[in-house]
């Protein structure tokens, strides 16, 4: 998962920039880099990381009041751990990046805390609600965005913070667009269909045999624009190939969970180096989301290493990569030393204060 979110930003280092139907240029592999990053990985990666956090609200509920849950409990043990990480994120956009997920799914379960209790029926009603608003919003900022239009930087640090601050007001926005998502996790969490893979085997088999098809045939409008070979011969076909392409993007956050479950499942209890670090990692999700960060501010920063837009799309992709393959090795460090990833230690340190802390997993 934080692989796929740092490919996803790292089109802040090349010319194709927050638009996403706008060509990179380069050479070949550039233009095949960034076709495969618009296939797979724009607006279908953030949909994993929404459905994860919904399945992990369902996971807290049991482990803080056991195997049914408290509703009443869960909804303030969910509203408070969502206004601390409103608190993280708008630090992290404030100081980091103007890109924070971290604060709109604190929003999020702020708004929304009494998911873990809704009926299956309330659940399928209220995506299907806000799938549309999440197409419209997603759509709607695609199309305004110039091909042409900057990255949110000043000539200083605080003339970039103080722009990243103008877009914090958008959070409930952020925060509904992307609850389809996050409501999947909670049906998902239900099931148990990360802790039970070998009983869900066929549909997890049918996730990802038709989850990635959906996911990158309905991204080919904007990825087609990407690399130059297609145009739209109007506002109102390329209106209906942006809803198409934000539509399809929880196909494949759906398809990556089932691939990833069904790897884990056939991994069983072989853990070598690759696999326990990776674990680590995914221990310390938050910390190394966050670590992402300074990484983009030094290379894209005018008043530091001014590469923003600067590289081309395979060399930018590479950065990602080398980006992600650090924090995997520093988790490893820190799981080998017995140490919690320091915003997760402080964030649960803040949302249990004066409360009894949750019981083990069963």
């Amino acid at each position: 998962m934080l692989l796929l979110i740092a490919l996803a930003h790292s089109r802040q280092l090349h010319a194709g920039g927050n638009s996403l139907a706008t060509p990179a240029g380069g050479g070949p592999v550039d233009v095949a880099v960034q076709w495969l990053l618009t296939s797979f990985v724009d607006g279908r990666a953030a949909p994993l990381f929404g459905i994860l956090f919904g399945y992990g609200l369902v996971q807290m509920t049991r482990r803080y009041s056991g195997p049914n849950g408290d509703p009443a409990q869960a909804r303030l043990l969910i509203r408070r751990r969502g206004a601390w990480l409103i608190v993280f994120g708008i630090a992290h956009v404030v100081l980091l990046y103007g890109g924070d997920v971290i604060g709109a799914y604190g929003a999020f379960a702020v708004m929304f805390a009494g998911v873990v209790s809704w009926s299956s029926r309330r659940l399928w009603t209220v995506m299907t609600i806000t799938l549309v608003f999440g197409v419209a919003a997603a759509s709607l900022l695609q199309l305004v965005t110039p091909s042409d239009a900057p990255l949110a930087v000043g000539p200083t640090l605080l003339d970039s913070a103080i722009m990243r601050t103008s877009a914090l007001p958008v959070l409930p926005i952020a925060a509904v667009s992307m609850a389809p998502s996050v409501l999947i996790g909670v049906l998902t969490a239900r099931m148990r269909l990360l802790e039970q893979p070998d009983r869900y085997r066929s549909l997890l088999r049918r996730f990802a045999l038709i989850g990635f098809p959906v996911a990158v045939l309905g991204a080919q409008p904007v990825a087609l624009q990407a690399v130059g070979l297609w145009t739209p011969g109007s506002p109102g076909i390329d209106t209906v190939g942006l809803a198409v392409w934000a539509a399809t993007g929880i196909a494949g956050g759906l398809a990556f969970l089932a691939t990833i479950a069904l790897f884990a499942y056939r991994l069983g209890d072989r853990r070598g180096p690759l696999t326990t670090a990776l674990v680590a990692c995914g221990r310390r999700s938050m910390t190394f989301y966050i670590a992402q960060s300074p990484v983009w501010l030094l290379l894209s920063e005018p008043s530091l290493l001014d590469l923003g837009g600067k590289l081309g799309a395979a060399t930018a992709a590479a950065v990602a990569v080398a980006t992600w393959a650090g924090t995997v090795v520093i988790a490893h460090a820190l799981e080998r030393t017995g140490r919690r990833g320091p915003f997760e230690a402080l964030l649960r340190h803040l949302t249990y204060r004066g409360r009894p802390r949750p019981r083990p997993a069963a």
